[in-house]
C-alpha cells in the first residue's frame, strides 16, 4: 500500500479536526477542540447516531455553564463551531481526523481505510484507542507515518491528561503536528510508544481485573471493595464502580487486547466480565452492571438484591459490649489507635515495654490532639478528658478486665505468636483478641490461644486518626458475635468497616501493591519514566498519588515485603517481586525515610 504522504506534505499547521465517531469520547474530544477554536466535522454512519451525539454535547455544554465554568454565548459558539454529518466526504479537507469508533480493530481498520481514501494527503491521522495497536491501525492506510495514536481520558472535557502514542512508521512531522495541537488544546501529554494499554490502562486495567476477580470468588462484597480502595488509598472511586463507568464492555475488550500482546494470565479477562457483557450487563450505559442504576446512562445506584441491609443495629445487638479497650504498641500506629479509641469515649489501657516509651506514647496522643485545639478542632476541655481515658502500663496484666485488646506491635509473626499467647492467659474469659498486622495470617495468632474463635483483625491505616478504612478480618474459626462486636465497634469511633477473609493483603493491599509492582516493571522497561507514568496515574485516572511517589512514601522496603508475601501466597508468577524494586532495597534507597527511593528528597 503506497504512502499517501507521497503526494504532498505540505501541512504546517491544524487548523480543523474531523471525528469519525461521535459516542461519548467523539463528543467528548469534540468540545474540547472546538472551545479551542478548531472546527470540528464529526462523522456519524446515521442520523439517530447524529441526534445522540448532539444531545451529549448539548448536555456537556450546558453543564458546564450550569456550573459557572462556562458562558451561555461560549456555549453556543461551540456547539456552532461543531458539525455533525453522515457524509464521509465533509472531512475531505480537515487537517486532523481523530478516530473515536467502538474498541473494536477491524472496525477502526475500516473506517480508517474509508477516511483514507477521501481526505487529503497531508492530513494527519489519529486514533483514540486505549488499547489496541496504533500500528495495526495505521498500516491499513496509505499514509502510515501520519497516524498517531491519541488517547483522550473519559470524559475528555475534564481529564485534561493525553497520551500521544507514535509507532515504527510514524513521521516526526506528523508527531510534531500532533504535539501543537495539543498544546493548543490546554492538554497535558506523556509521549509513549506503541504497547497495548500505553501507561495509564496497562497499569489501570490490570488492577481493575484483580478487583473483579476478587469479587467473582466472593471474597469481599462489591461494595467492601470499591469502600477498600476508596477509604483506605483515597481513589476517587472503586474499581468496580469505575469498570461500571467505563463499561464492562469496553474494559473485556482493553484487557483482552492486553492479554493478546502480553500473554500474561493476570490481563486476561476475569470470567465473570465476559458474563456480564453477554447477559447485557454493560454498567451505567445499560442501567446494571456490578450495580444496579435507575436508568441507562444514570450513575444513580438503586437497591438490588445484592445490595446489603442496613445492619448497624443488629450487630451492636449481636455483639458483644465493649467499654475499657486495651492497645498493645508503642509506634505511630499504636498511638493513632489509643487516640481514636480515646476520642470516641473509650477507656483505653495501652501496654508498652518500659516507662520511657508510656511517656512517648503519651506526649504522642497530647502533641497530636494539641494540634487538634490549635486548629479549632477540639477545645482545651476535652482534650483534657480524652487524655485523662488513657492509662499507660508496664505489664501486660494490666489488660486482665479489657474488653477488647488490639496489637500493633512489629509485624513479626514470631513475636505475635507469643503476645497472643500471653493475651490468652491474660485476659479474661469472652474478651476479643484483635491483631492490626498489614499481611500477616490471623489464624496463625488465633491458632496460639485457647480461644480461636474470639480472635479477629482489625486492620487500620495509617494515620489512624485520619484515615476511615478498616478492614475487619475474619478467620474460619472467628465466632459471628465477634465479627458483629467489631464491625460495630469500628462504626462507633468513625470508621467505615469492610469484611474480608484471612488471606495476604485483605482487599488494599491486595489491589495495591500488583499495581506499583506492574508500576516498577513498566519502569524498568525503559517504556516511560516515573515522573510520566506519576503524571499518567495522577491525571489520566485521577489517583491522589502516582505510584512511585507512593512506593516512595510507604517505603521500598515495606512493599517489597509485602509483595513477596502475596507471591508466596498466590504463587502467581505476575506477583514476583519485580527485580528492580528488589535493586533498590538492596541500595538502601528505600524511599522518603532515607531520603532517596525511585527519587531523591531533602533531607
Amino acid at each position: 500500500m503506497a504512502d499517501n504522504q507521497s503526494q504532498g506534505n505540505e501541512l504546517t499547521h491544524i487548523e480543523s479536526v474531523g471525528l469519525a465517531g461521535f459516542g461519548t469520547m467523539g463528543s467528548g474530544i469534540a468540545e474540547v477542540a472546538a472551545r479551542a477554536g478548531f472546527p470540528v466535522t464529526a462523522y456519524v454512519p446515521n442520523e439517530r447516531a447524529a441526534a445522540i451525539g448532539t444531545a451529549r454535547l448539548k448536555f456537556s455544554t450546558q453543564k458546564a455553564v450550569d456550573a459557572g465554568k462556562l458562558a451561555a454565548d461560549e456555549r453556543q459558539g461551540i456547539l456552532d463551531m461543531v458539525e455533525v454529518t453522515t457524509d464521509p466526504k465533509s472531512l475531505a479537507d480537515c487537517d486532523l481526523i481523530i478516530e473515536a469508533v467502538p474498541e473494536d480493530l477491524e472496525l477502526k481498520c475500516q473506517v480508517l481505510a474509508e477516511l483514507d481514501a477521501i481526505v487529503k494527503a497531508d492530513a494527519v491521522f489519529a486514533s483514540n484507542t486505549s488499547a489496541l495497536s496504533v500500528t495495526e491501525l495505521a498500516v491499513s492506510t496509505g499514509r502510515p507515518s501520519r497516524v498517531v495514536g491519541m488517547h483522550f481520558f473519559n470524559p475528555a472535557p475534564v481529564l485534561t491528561f493525553v497520551e500521544p502514542v507514535s509507532t515504527v512508521t510514524t513521521d516526526d512531522t506528523a508527531l510534531e503536528l500532533s504535539r501543537h495541537f495539543l498544546d493548543r488544546l490546554g492538554r497535558t501529554v506523556v509521549e509513549v510508544g506503541d504497547r497495548s494499554g500505553f501507561i495509564a490502562n496497562a497499569l489501570l486495567f490490570g488492577y481493575l481485573n484483580h478487583a473483579v476477580s476478587m469479587y467473582a470468588e466472593r471474597y469481599a462484597s462489591r461494595e467492601d471493595i470499591d469502600a477498600a480502595m476508596r477509604f483506605g488509598c483515597g481513589y476517587p472511586m472503586g474499581p468496580l464502580a469505575l469498570v461500571d463507568l467505563i463499561g464492562l464492555d469496553t474494559t473485556y475488550d482493553v484487557l483482552d487486547a492486553m492479554y493478546h500482546e502480553s500473554r500474561d494470565v493476570l490481563d486476561a479477562p476475569a470470567p465473570l466480565l465476559k458474563q456480564l457483557v453477554t447477559a447485557g450487563k454493560l454498567g451505567r450505559k445499560s442501567g446494571q452492571g456490578f450495580y444496579t442504576y435507575d436508568g441507562p446512562g444514570s450513575g444513580t445506584v438503586v437497591a438490588d438484591r445484592l445490595t446489603p441491609a442496613a445492619s448497624a443495629d443488629a450487630a451492636a445487638a449481636a455483639g458483644r459490649p465493649i467499654s475499657r479497650v486495651g492497645v498493645v504498641g508503642t509506634g505511630t500506629m499504636a498511638s493513632g489507635i489509643i487516640e481514636v479509641f480515646a476520642k470516641s469515649g473509650y477507656d483505653v489501657t495501652f501496654v508498652a515495654r518500659s516507662q520511657d516509651k508510656v511517656e512517648r506514647v503519651q506526649a504522642a496522643v497530647a502533641k497530636s490532639l494539641d494540634r487538634a485545639v490549635s486548629k479549632g478542632r477540639m477545645t482545651q476541655e476535652a482534650r483534657d478528658e480524652v487524655l485523662g481515658r488513657i492509662t499507660g502500663a508496664t505489664e501486660r496484666e494490666a489488660l486482665a478486665d479489657v474488653d477488647l485488646v488490639l496489637e500493633a506491635i512489629a509485624e513479626d509473626l514470631d513475636i505475635k505468636l507469643e503476645l497472643f499467647a500471653d493475651l490468652d492467659r491474660i485476659c479474661k474469659p469472652g474478651a476479643v483478641l484483635a491483631t492490626t498486622t498489614s499481611s500477616l495470617p490471623v489464624v496463625a495468632m488465633a491458632a496460639a490461644t485457647e480461644r480461636p474463635a474470639d480472635v479477629i483483625g482489625m486492620h487500620f491505616f495509617n494515620p489512624a486518626p485520619i484515615m476511615k478504612l478498616v478492614e475487619v478480618v475474619t478467620t474460619v474459626e472467628t465466632a459471628d458475635d465477634v465479627t458483629a462486636t467489631v464491625v460495630d465497634l469500628t462504626r462507633k469511633v468513625g470508621k467505615h468497616p469492610v469484611l474480608c477473609g484471612d488471606r495476604a493483603g485483605f482487599i488494599v493491599n491486595a489491589l495495591l501493591f500488583p499495581y506499583l509492582n506492574d508500576a516498577v516493571k513498566m519502569l524498568s522497561a525503559h517504556y516511560a519514566t516515573a515522573d510520566d507514568i506519576d503524571t499518567a496515574m495522577t491525571k489520566g485516572c485521577g489517583l491522589p498519588m502516582g505510584p512511585f511517589a507512593l512506593l516512595d512514601v510507604v517505603g521500598n522496603d515495606v512493599s517489597l515485603a509485602i509483595q513477596e508475601v502475596l507471591y508466596k501466597e498466590f504463587r502467581e508468577p505476575g506477583y514476583a517481586p519485580a527485580p528492580m524494586l528488589r535493586d533498590v532495597v538492596t541500595a538502601g534507597f528505600l524511599g522518603r525515610k532515607t531520603g532517596r527511593g525511585f527519587r531523591s528528597y531533602a533531607r
